[in-house]
């Protein structure tokens, strides 16, 4: 089934610097992807980090291996088949509590896996050399007596348990030369890591100070920006305004373009009412007359009425005094066809 991924979480990768074996080198730009890895095939555990195409972490968990945490963000362990020490910075404290959790539980199971595999080679060793053994016994059995027998079995298990313990012996110096050597190394690594601690404090408060310098510019910088939309903002209503002036100027010109043009014409006008001026004070003057021969003619008309009235009642005195006569001719004309007769 080949290794499959059992955590997984995501960190700063950083590695001692080889040179000074102090300073910390970034191995990614940003956070990358950081997980443990188990090996069916072979029981073992691996810690791999990949940043696109490159492997920046590919370290074998051993039993030997120690994860410490240097500030509450900040854990390293040393890998000595790779001759380096990781670094990883995570985002908050419980991401790094969880991944230094996973990394003893892994180391755990990595020195019971070991110790699996050198019980399962201890036992087959003694399986093999107890039939050794035993073919030997069972061959000079035949030979010597039953105490003899037995006097040689037990030398030659002392011999064997005189061996397995030289080979124990063996073991355990060499895992305590490896103990010592990667203590040695931790001590080194913690030491760098003090170092680079205190380096780092100082580049924090050095990059605190530069982000509080920041923020305050950045605050200058939104004033500046406000004040500056303050501005378009006055711009654009005075750009509005000299559109609408623009046009009523436009507008003006327009009419002034007009006047001028009823300008040109104002003489013949000004002719023209002077004519009509002459034209108008004639006919006043005309009207003027017409109404004193109006008035004149009212006044004959007033004498004529009078006149008429007057007439009339000569008439009127006329008709009747004629009457009178006429009726006096009757009379007389009566008298004289009556005198006719009586002559």
């Amino acid at each position: 089934m080949g290794e499959q991924p059992i955590f997984t979480t995501r960190a700063h990768v950083f590695q001692i610097d080889p040179s000074t074996k102090k300073n910390w080198v970034p191995a990614s730009k940003q956070a990358v992807t950081v997980s443990y890895f188990y090996d069916v095939t072979r029981n073992s555990y691996r810690i791999i980090s990949v940043d696109g195409a490159k492997v920046i972490i590919n370290s074998t968990i051993t039993p030997n291996m120690t994860f410490t945490k240097t500030s509450q963000k900040f854990g390293q362990w040393a890998d000595s088949r790779a001759n380096t020490v990781f670094g990883l910075g995570f985002s908050s404290e419980q991401q790094l509590t969880k991944f230094a959790e996973k990394f003893q539980e892994v180391k755990e199971a990595a020195r019971l896996a070991r110790d699996r595999s050198q019980e399962k080679i201890e036992t087959s060793s003694n399986h093999s050399q107890a039939s050794s053994v035993n073919g030997t016994d069972d061959e000079k059995a035949s030979h010597t007596g039953p105490a003899d027998t037995h006097l040689k079995s037990e030398n030659d298990k002392l011999k064997i348990a005189l061996t397995q313990s030289a080979a124990n012996v063996k073991k355990w110096e060499i895992e305590l030369q490896t103990l010592r050597e990667s203590n040695a190394r931790l001590t080194t690594a913690l030491q760098e890591s003090a170092a680079s601690v205190e380096q780092w404090k100082k580049q924090f408060s050095i990059c605190r100070d530069e982000n509080d310098r920041l923020r305050n510019k950045i605050d200058e910088l939104e004033e500046q920006c406000s004040e500056i939309n303050k501005e378009k903002e006055k711009n654009t209503q005075l750009k509005h305004r000299i559109e609408e002036l623009e046009s009523e100027l436009r507008e003006k010109e327009t009419e002034l373009k007009d006047l001028r043009k009823q300008s040109e014409i104002i003489p013949q006008l000004m002719s023209e009412c002077e004519y009509v001026s002459e034209k108008l004070e004639a006919a006043e003057r005309d009207n003027q007359n017409l109404e004193d021969k109006v008035r004149c003619l009212k006044t004959d008309i007033e004498e004529s009425k009078y006149r008429q009235r007057h007439l009339k009642v000569e008439l009127k005195n006329f008709l009747e005094v004629l009457d009178g006569k006429i009726d006096d001719l009757h009379d007389f004309r009566r008298g004289l066809s009556k005198l006719s007769s009586d002559n």
